[in-house]
């Protein structure tokens, strides 16, 4: 699995602004592999909330520690990259908040309530966390009706311990489920890394766990080790597994599917609504 960076002025030009508006984004924090091509399309996934994470998850290249204070200014400074930028969809993400006593669920809102206001027509798309013991974080969040709310169980539940302390597998799906029966008109979406030591069948389960929520969209893609001091990578699954595993997730009726070795969970996710979107223009 080899991508080759090449030169491109639009990636620094995006960085720049980035820079500029004091916003962070979980293409850098997470030392994506896909950057430079979302990047050169002027596409970045906004991390709110700082970029220092109160949980340490590990397959994760976010900082861990004890986090700053919220930016008020945050939203204000988003909305004015988004118009910069001229994106016409756009995912928004954060840290896991534990120290908030709403998680954070305040400040996606007030995003959300920016950019409405500022480029009414950019798409909206929340990558939230869990809000795990945050009572009413996702009712607020669902309640500014993004056009979809995303949230990764990322494992499957045996490997949850080792690779995603903190968090609870259940309760990721409740999440999930919740968020649907909230705003019935927004896509829900979740997403997986395989390599980390999952077998063939603990996916299919996550699979039927994910549909019996009522998740619209799966991304499934390969782990890949930030550094050493992160979680080895099991072993990597063929391009004709991730063929596999997209054939079965559609035979189980989501709505959209993407898989492969560079899946990752706002990879295309511009083209992707577009087309989430047509499908279900064109079923009513």
């Amino acid at each position: 699995m080899r991508l080759r960076s090449r030169p491109d002025p639009e990636v620094e030009r995006t960085r720049a602004l980035l820079r500029r508006k004091q916003l962070h984004t979980v293409c850098e924090e997470a030392a994506c592999p896909n950057l430079g091509e979302c990047w050169a399309q002027r596409h970045a996934t906004v991390m709110i909330l700082g970029d220092i994470c109160t949980r340490a998850c590990a397959f994760c290249n976010v900082k861990t520690g004890v986090p700053g204070r919220v930016d008020p200014d945050e939203p204000a400074h988003l909305a004015e990259a988004i118009a910069e930028l001229g994106l016409r969809h756009v995912v928004i993400t954060s840290v896991d908040r534990d120290d908030l006593p709403d998680g954070g669920a305040e400040q996606f809102v007030r995003c959300i309530e920016a950019l409405r206001a500022s480029t009414p027509e950019t798409t909206v798309e929340v990558l939230t966390p869990d809000f795990r013991r945050k009572p009413g974080a996702l009712e607020a969040v669902a309640a500014a009706a993004p056009d979809v709310y995303n949230h990764n169980v990322e494992t499957v539940p045996r490997l949850y311990r080792r690779v995603r302390p903190g968090a609870s597998y259940t309760h990721s799906v409740d999440l999930l489920r919740r968020a649907k029966e909230r705003a019935p008109d927004v896509f829900t979406k979740s997403g997986l890394m395989v390599g980390l030591g999952e077998e063939r069948d603990e996916v299919s389960a996550v699979l039927d766990d994910l549909r019996g929520a009522d998740v619209d969209f799966v991304t499934i893609g390969q782990y890949l080790r930030p550094s050493p001091r992160h979680a080895p990578v099991a072993r990597y699954w063929t391009p004709e597994e991730f063929a596999g595993l997209r054939r079965e997730a559609e035979d189980r009726g989501f709505q959209m599917v993407s898989a492969s070795p560079m899946t990752r969970s706002s990879y295309h996710a511009d083209t992707d609504f577009q087309q989430l979107r047509a499908r279900r223009e064109a079923s009513l």
